[in-house]
């Protein structure tokens, strides 16, 4: 029988970003003699009873470990290689055909070099005594052979049940009865500054067990593949390559999340780690265990944050919600009668703090099902019921920009803008009649880009020149733009919504 030799892999995503360290000097000064001690600002008056401290001592997280590691597991997985780069990678030479040295370092990069199979280490906990086990989809894709070690040492060939790669959860089976299980928590309940139990293999080291407090809820994180349909917790709990797919603990001994990713610009632990909420996962559980595959709901808008300056243009108390850029023709919005810049507060009841939560609330919901939406609009709240359609993976075409004319300046916005052709709309597929040519001052300040077409201000659409000055001179301090713009490297187009300040 033939051997192979495997090489180790960590599995785990990390985030590679740059780290900042600020340093404030450092001074230092005598303090005189005194007979008796400055009270401290924190004291008690005189005569009252001691301050009774928020936090006393730290915990002892011997007794949860022991409980609950032995339904945590190693997960190893094994791939082949990929082959050798494409023809001309790392040929020092010229790809002609009549360069002879090109013929001679071509006749080896079209060899195979290294076949070797390659081994990857990640963790997963035990969801159920009959075997199912939840990991993350960035430990087990591309995986011919995935192999689950208990605590006891018993080792089982796992059958990759399905994997959700918008949400980085994957779901395995091991031919396997009484086993021990977690308790699922609840992560909703989760506070900044409460302290959190990783147990995972780190650098294949199993079962190794650290602790940290929770940093953030809710937190978006940009760069993974699930960022769209995750608000992640947030922990410094140390976690690094191999803890990828373990459980995240709370002080009960249930599990309020998969350790999923880091921020490193190391590639290990540097203090910032990111866990997908248990709810989640149990519904993408659930999903891949009834039929292999995970349904969203969806309703056809796109969203952008909102900020300070949109809230004060809307009329909003503070900034938040999520502020609609578009609405998708004949989509589900569109159909209850949703428009560009209303601001979405709140679904189902629940209110919506920051845009990044409204995705992941309504792929949750289940496709026609209807969705109560509470929206800001002319200065006021009403409720819209919208019935939720399967999300598809399908991308909307649109196009937008133009050259050519001649420009009007208005400045009291520093923005240079023309009116675009019925062939130049056709040809771009948009609404709009108005592109920016040239931005200076608030216009620049504010984000815009020569290219974007404006569709509306403040709450109106634009379709022509005149009608953008008319809105200008009538809009006060500042005016809400709603521009569609043009991304070359996507090859579509996206609406947003942009407040510019009038001079």
């Amino acid at each position: 029988m033939s051997k192979y030799v495997a090489s180790h892999r960590l599995v785990g995503i990390v985030l590679i970003t740059t780290l900042m360290t600020a340093c404030a000097p450092q001074s230092s000064t005598a303090a005189p003699a005194a007979p008796a001690a400055a009270p401290a600002a924190e004291s008690s008056p005189p005569g009252g009873a001691p301050a009774t401290p928020l936090v006393r001592g730290l915990p002892n997280f011997a007794d949860l470990v022991e409980a609950v590691g032995p339904a945590v597991v190693n997960v190893t997985v094994i791939e082949k290689r990929q082959r050798n780069p494409a023809r001309g990678s790392g040929n020092p030479f010229s790809d002609d055909n009549n360069d002879p040295f090109g013929d001679f370092f071509r006749q080896f990069q079209n060899q195979p070099r290294d076949n070797t199979p390659e081994e990857g280490v990640g963790s997963g906990f035990i969801v159920s005594s009959d075997g199912y086990i939840l990991t993350n989809t960035h430990v087990v894709e591309n995986a011919t052979r995935v192999t689950v070690r208990l605590t006891d040492r018993r080792e089982f060939q796992a059958k990759v049940v399905g994997s959700d790669d918008k949400s980085d959860v994957a779901l395995l089976k091991i031919d396997a009865k009484n086993l021990p299980i977690v308790k699922i928590g609840d992560p909703s309940r989760l506070r900044p500054g409460e302290w959190v139990v990783a147990i995972g293999s780190p650098f294949n080291f199993q079962n190794s067990v650290t602790a940290g407090i929770v940093s953030a809820i809710g937190r978006e994180v940009r760069g993974g593949s699930a960022y769209n349909y995750v608000n992640f917790i947030q922990t410094d709990a140390p976690v690094n390559p191999g803890n990828s797919g373990g459980p995240l603990f709370n002080m009960n001994g249930e599990v309020v999340g998969i350790n999923s990713q880091i921020y490193s610009n190391t590639g290990s632990y540097a203090g910032l780690s990111f866990a997908i909420p248990i709810d989640i996962a149990n519904n993408v559980r659930a999903q891949l265990a009834a039929t292999g595959h995970v349904t969203r709901g969806r309703i056809g808008v796109s969203i952008q944050q909102v900020t300070a300056a949109l809230a004060d243009s809307f009329g909003l108390d503070r900034p938040r919600g999520a502020a609609v850029s578009s609405v998708d023709s004949g989509g589900p919005a569109d159909k209850a009668g949703l428009k560009p810049e209303d601001i979405i507060l709140s679904v189902n009841g629940r209110k919506i703090e920051q845009s990044s939560e409204l995705p992941a609330l309504i792929a949750g919901i289940r496709p026609g099902a209807s969705a109560d939406l509470e929206i800001w609009r002319g200065k006021g709240t009403k409720h819209v019921s919208v019935v939720v359609e399967e999300l598809k993976d399908k991308a909307s075409v649109a196009r937008s920009g133009g050259r050519g004319g001649s420009s009007d300046k208005l400045d009291s916005l520093g923005l240079s803008v023309r009116e675009l052709s019925a062939a130049e709309r056709s040809q771009l597929h948009t609404g709009g009649s108005v592109v920016i040519t040239e931005t200076d001052g608030p216009s620049a300040e504010a984000g815009l880009r020569a290219g974007e077409v404006i569709l509306g201000a403040n709450r109106k659409s634009v379709g022509s020149v005149a009608e953008l000055r008319d809105a200008v001179r009538d809009a006060g301090r500042s005016i809400v733009l709603l521009v569609q713009s043009y991304d070359a490297s996507q090859g579509n187009s996206q609406q947003r919504i942009v407040t510019v300040q009038v001079e």
